[in-house]
Order: structure tokens, then C-alpha cells, then sequence
């Protein structure tokens, strides 16, 4: 793969700014995760590494993210520890994530609503607070969303106050850190640096411990049949997820960078990615927004900034990994609390009594599922909620178009053809696709529409591009109705498409061969003369 040197300068300060950022934030999602802080630093670094090689977006930097962690630590406390069935998921996530970029699945993913995204993102953020709070009092939470909630009341009757202590100092560090100063140390960093210092001083502050240094060790993916159905469903969430937050965070790079991204080979790079950390003991990862906005702020501009940033982590892995085993766990929540409040979409709940309330409640409901049912459950009901609503909208726009009296005409001869009949021709313009929506009422109205006098039916298919079984069974009842009532059909600008599946279901049974005009106008003529005939 030829790699782009034209800009290495700025590579190579991107590069380095983006692996300091990274530094504390790969610790403490590592350590988040369940499998421990040095999972989340080989996370980055493999995945950082092999999607910023084989990738499509230029700047992207990738490591562990909240909403990948959050699945991740779920299924690690699924499998009560199992590491071998854990990282398994990851391998089959990358392969899943692959297989997406060949069959050209990245243009789909995208497809998802925003008031869904917005609501799991949010419910990820709400998430990674709610698993924190523990911590920031000098606690160790059970697993599970529900039961670190319920853990929080006990927690606060009985806080360590120098882990209170610390983990405030590194939560205000995240919040106050003079921005002039963040060019030079970002704000996560000095505040792990500044709250591990002061939790050395201070007694009885629960640290970090032990830290395995050095390469990692290969893990040969394993299968059980009792856990079978639970890997894949989490290899399944963490492929979509990752692809999704991969491809969003694709978005926001070609806006700063006014570059376009290439989505399946993203896809791929991801997969490659986590299918090799997988092996290697690395908690999957995604395109992570804030680091990638730091790299390319910093002077990132060619994949080879996204590949600095993982030698970097690497070099800290092999040399500093006693010095991280004093890294205090409050001084991580710290930071991580400041990462799930950043996740959660403020923007779009601060406007949203002003949009669409149907999208306001979506959003809330993703928002509640993934807190307290799971991700794949909240995302499966809001793509499904919001795809019927759509439907429901355009099928009402439809059915008004189509029941819509007298119909709009513009042409003049038109006109006065249909005047002429003296209401015993009606002409219905479908106005745009038949949805399946629309299909079930379409023959009610034409039969409202075509009581006594009406003697012709011409039904105008021009806006018509393409026709699935529920419109074309919709068109087989208008015209068999038609049939019955003597009432003749003429039909104009059927396309090719169009009449193939009409023909190909029979849906045209009730319509002579001689009634299909490629002109409206045309139809219209016939349909008068044939009326006049009467």
C-alpha cells in the first residue's frame, strides 16, 4: 500500500497529540471493560494501527470508544470472565465488520434514524456515568447497568473520601483545564497525571495494581455450544455499532477535511482491525470522534498520523507499565465520567421540544431500552418504530394526493377533455411510489371516489418509478372493482418496470391490452369516447 508522505509534518504532530489523548482514555475504557487497562491500550494500538492501514478515512484515529466498551464489558460479565469466548466476539465482530465493506454494506448503515442514534448514544453516556459513580466514591460496582444503579444509594452512604477527593479533581481537570495549555497537554492527560500524583499522597485510594507490560499473548478463538447464541449476538452488535460510530465519526472527518471518505473500505480496515485484536487480547474498537478531531486539528491529514498514534501507545506499553499499575481507579471514573457526558447528544435534547415530538419520544425511548433493556433491543425497536412512522407519513401523503378532487391539471386540452365527460371520466394521479403503506387504502378511496355517473377510470402511472406486490395487488383491485361496476380502465405512463410485475403477478387481468397509452392525453380521449359510446 503506497502511503502519502506529502504531509508528514502534520502526520506526524497529529499523530502524537492524538496517542497522548488517547493514552488516558484507552486505560480507562480498558479498564472498563472488565478485561483490564492493558486490553484497552492493545486495543488501540491494533485496531488504531491496521484501520488507519487499510481504512478509508484519511484521518481516522480508532481505539476503544464508550458505546464499544459498554457491549464489550457487558458480554465479558455475560461470560463471567471467560476471555477466550469474550475475544471471540471481537474476532467474529471483525470478520462480520469485512464482510460489511465487501458486500458494500457501509452506504446502509448510515441509514439509521437520528433520533435512534441520538438515543443510544445518549443511553451509552448515560451508561458510562451510571458505571462510574461507584468508583468516584472509592467502590467497585457490580456488573450491569441496573445493578451499578442500584449500588450508587450504598456507595454514597459509605464513600472513600480520598477517592472522592481524586476522582473530583480529575473530573474538574477534564472541565477546567485551560484550553491554551490543552495544545500543549490535553485536559485528560494532565488530569490523569495531576490525580494520580495527588492519590499517592492520600490514603487508602484504590489503585490500578498490576499491569502486564510488554507484547500480547495470542488468543486462538474458542466456541461453546452454551454460548454460542451469546457470542454472536454481541459479535453482531459490536460489528453494526463499530461500523456505525466508525462511519459517523468518517462524517465529521470529511467536513473538517473537506476530503470524502470511502465507507466499505473503512469498514474493512475496522474489520481487519479487530479481527487482529481480537487474537491478541485488545477490546474492539471504532472511529473515535474526539481523537480523530484532535489528530486532524493537530496537523493530521494522511493515514499515516492514525499509525503514529498506535507506535506511540505501543512505546508506552513496553516501557511504562509499572507506572501505570498507580494509576488511581477514581482518577480514571474522572475522565470517564467527562467522556459519557460528552456522549450523551445535548445538543439535539436541548432543541428538541421544537422538532417533531414523535422524534423526541423515539429518541427517549432508544435512550431508556439501552440503559436499562440492551443496545441491540433499543436499536431494533427504534429502526423498526421509525421506519413504520415513515411509512405512515408518506402513506398519508399519498392517499391525499391520490384522493385529492377534482385532480390538479394543468394541461389545457386535458382539461377540457375530463370537463367534457361531464364527471363520467375520473383520473387518478399516483403522484409519486405506491408505498405498501399507501397500497391497503388505495382502492377504498378510488371506490369513494367513482360512485354513481362514473363511467371511465383512468389511472396516470407517469410518477410512478417502481411497484412492489402490495401496489401492484392495490392496482389489481381498482381495476377488477372497475370491471364489475362496468366501468372501464385506461392506464398512462406505465414504465417497463412497472407493467413487468403488473404482467408477471396477473395484476393486469382486468385491464384490456388496448387500454395502455403511453400519453396521458391520449387516455384521456379514449376514456371520453368511450363514455360518449355509452
Amino acid at each position: 500500500m503506497k502511503l502519502d508522505f506529502s504531509h508528514i509534518r502534520g502526520d506526524i504532530f497529529g499523530g502524537i497529540t492524538a496517542g497522548v489523548v488517547a493514552l488516558p482514555l484507552a486505560l480507562a475504557l480498558g479498564v472498563a471493560s472488565g478485561a483490564g487497562a492493558i486490553a484497552g491500550m492493545y486495543g488501540a494500538i491494533i485496531v488504531g494501527f491496521f484501520a488507519a492501514l487499510f481504512g478509508g478515512t484519511q484521518t481516522q484515529i480508532t481505539g476503544p470508544t464508550g458505546p464499544m466498551v459498554v457491549v464489550f464489558a457487558g458480554l465479558f460479565a455475560s461470560l463471567s470472565g471467560n476471555v477466550e469466548l469474550v475475544f471471540t466476539a471481537v474476532v467474529l465482530a471483525g470478520v462480520l465488520q469485512i464482510l460489511f465493506g465487501i458486500f458494500g454494506l457501509g452506504q446502509y448503515i448510515k441509514l439509521v434514524p437520528y433520533p435512534v442514534v441520538s438515543g443510544f448514544m445518549s443511553g451509552i453516556g448515560a451508561i458510562i456515568v451510571i458505571l462510574q459513580v461507584g468508583r468516584l466514591l472509592g467502590h467497585v460496582p457490580p456488573a450491569g447497568t441496573v445493578p451499578a444503579l442500584q449500588f450508587i444509594p450504598s456507595a454514597l452512604s459509605d464513600p472513600n473520601w480520598s477517592a472522592v477527593v481524586v476522582g473530583g479533581v480529575s473530573l474538574a481537570l477534564c472541565y477546567l483545564w485551560p484550553a491554551k495549555l490543552g495544545k500543549y497537554l490535553p485536559a485528560p492527560l494532565a488530569a490523569l497525571l495531576i490525580a494520580t500524583g495527588l492519590g499517592l499522597m492520600l490514603p487508602n485510594v484504590p489503585l490500578l495494581g498490576d499491569i502486564p507490560s510488554g507484547l500480547p499473548s495470542f488468543h486462538m478463538p474458542a466456541f461453546t455450544q452454551e454460548a454460542l447464541l451469546l457470542v454472536t449476538e454481541a459479535a453482531f452488535i459490536l460489528a453494526v455499532l463499530g461500523s456505525i460510530d466508525s462511519l459517523l465519526t468518517s462524517l465529521v472527518a470529511d467536513n473538517m477535511t473537506r476530503t470524502r471518505h470511502e465507507s466499505n473500505r473503512e469498514l474493512v480496515g475496522q474489520g481487519i482491525g479487530n479481527l487482529v485484536a481480537g487474537l491478541f487480547g485488545g477490546v474492539a474498537s471504532a472511529g473515535a470522534t474526539m481523537r480523530t478531531v484532535i489528530n486532524i486539528r493537530a496537523g493530521g491529514r494522511t493515514r499515516i498520523s492514525g499509525m503514529i498514534h498506535s507506535l506511540l501507545l505501543l512505546a508506552v506499553v513496553l516501557g511504562l507499565g509499572p507506572l501505570a499499575a498507580k494509576i488511581p481507579h477514581a482518577a480514571l471514573a474522572g475522565i470517564l465520567v467527562k467522556v459519557g457526558f460528552d456522549i450523551v447528544d445535548w445538543g439535539y435534547l436541548r432543541k428538541a421540544h421544537r422538532g417533531p415530538r414523535w422524534d423526541l419520544i423515539l429518541m427517549l425511548l432508544v435512550l431508556s431500552t439501552t440503559v436499562f433493556v440492551d443496545l441491540i433491543t433499543a436499536v431494533a425497536i427504534g429502526v423498526v418504530l421509525a421506519a413504520l412512522a415513515f411509512v405512515r407519513q408518506m402513506a398519508q401523503e399519498q392517499i391525499k394526493s391520490i384522493a385529492e378532487h377534482p385532480p390538479r391539471v394543468d394541461d389545457p386540452e386535458e382539461r377540457a377533455l375530463l370537463e367534457s365527460a361531464e364527471g363520467g371520466v375520473f383520473m387518478f394521479d399516483f403522484g409519486g411510489p405506491l408505498s405498501f403503506g399507501a397500497a391497503a387504502d388505495v382502492g377504498h378511496h378510488v371506490n369513494e371516489r367513482t360512485k354513481e355517473g362514473v363511467k371511465a377510470i383512468v389511472l396516470d402511472f407517469s410518477r410512478v418509478p417502481f411497484m412492489d406486490v402490495s401496489a401492484a395487488r392495490a392496482v389489481e383491485t381498482i381495476a377488477c372493482d372497475a370491471e364489475r361496476a362496468d366501468r372501464k380502465v385506461f392506464t398512462t405512463g406505465i414504465n417497463e418496470n412497472v407493467r413487468r410485475v403488473l404482467s408477471g403477478l396477473n395484476a393486469d387481468c382486468c385491464i384490456s391490452p388496448d387500454n395502455y397509452f403511453e400519453k396521458r392525453v391520449d387516455a384521456l380521449r379514449k376514456a371520453v369516447d368511450s363514455v360518449a359510446d355509452k
